[in-house]
């Protein structure tokens, strides 16, 4: 056996036992760690969809509530409306009293003109019958 290097047969059964054990304990622990990593995994997902779903029900809600908020329209057109009667309300309190200063003044104007004619009879009356009236 010229140039060929001869190993002992028991030494490659050795070393394909070795290798097979080797091989063995890498695949196992690879599979340990495959199935750690596939149960790191299935939890990530599932508080990611626990997590989406709860995020999908406050987005619902807050749409809902959205919905029944009135718009600026309908705020600006409440307001308008509001507005329009407070100021047609104050319109006709307003002519209410001018109506009634125009009434006291005409009340008071008479009441006047009553207490003159009044107070001229009891100056007729007090004057002598002999001194002249003053016609005024």
């Amino acid at each position: 056996m010229s140039g060929l290097l001869t190993v002992p047969r028991a030494a490659l059964l050795l070393a394909g036992v070795a290798a097979a054990t080797l091989s063995r304990a890498f695949k196992t622990s690879d599979a340990e760690q495959i199935e750690q990593l596939k149960k790191t995994l299935a939890d990530l997902q599932s508080r990611h969809e626990s997590r989406l779903q709860q995020l999908e029900v406050t987005v619902a809600d807050h749409a809902q509530r959205l919905n029944e908020v009135p718009s600026t329209a309908q705020i600006v057109a409440a307001m308008e409306a509001l507005l329009s009667k407070t100021m047609t309300s104050l319109d006709e309190r307003l002519s209410a009293q001018a109506h009634s200063i125009e009434v006291l003044k005409t009340t008071v104007s008479q009441t006047d003109e009553l207490l003159e004619r009044v107070l001229e009879s009891i100056d007729n009356l007090r004057q002598p019958e002999n001194e002249p009236t003053l016609v005024g």
